[in-house]
């Protein structure tokens, strides 16, 4: 499933995280790349790899983002204080301290060597497709090769 933002979507998160300076660079990326989160995330999780470890890249192999949403599935949708702030945001989606939170949660809680700016990608992801639909997706034993 190729999910993208669009073009006003990404503005709104612009106006709204404008003093949230990571979200500010993940939004620049993701604008850069005509709104498709995957590759935002690609380019921001390759940006911090030396020029050693961008040569053992194996196309073969599942892709990073993939499996980041499986392990991050392990530890946010079991998590009900993430469900809840979850909640809470998409019942006041103009709330810019609410969505901060998400993403300062997802770092938090990840467990995963993550910064702000990927965690802002994989957050607005979450909230294009809903927690719901993304645990379900994500889940052992689901069609997950498209995510």
């Amino acid at each position: 499933m190729e999910t993208q933002l669009t073009s006003d979507e990404i503005k709104e998160k612009l106006q709204l995280l404008q003093d949230y300076n990571p979200a500010q660079k993940a939004l620049a990326i993701l604008e850069k790349n005509d709104g498709r989160l995957d590759t935002a995330f690609d380019e921001l999780w390759y940006e911090k790899k030396s020029p050693e470890e961008m040569y053992q890249y194996d196309p073969n192999r599942k892709s990073f983002w993939k499996v980041t949403l499986e392990v991050l599935r392990q530890e946010l949708c079991g998590d009900e204080g993430f469900r809840a702030q979850f909640k809470e945001y998409t019942k006041n989606p103009g709330s810019a301290p609410l969505l901060t939170g998400l993403i300062v949660s997802m770092v938090t809680i990840s467990g995963l060597p993550i910064d702000p700016a990927i965690a802002t990608i994989i957050v607005l992801y979450i909230l294009k497709i809903g927690l719901n639909i993304f645990c379900e997706y994500t889940a052992k034993g689901s069609d997950s090769n498209n995510m």
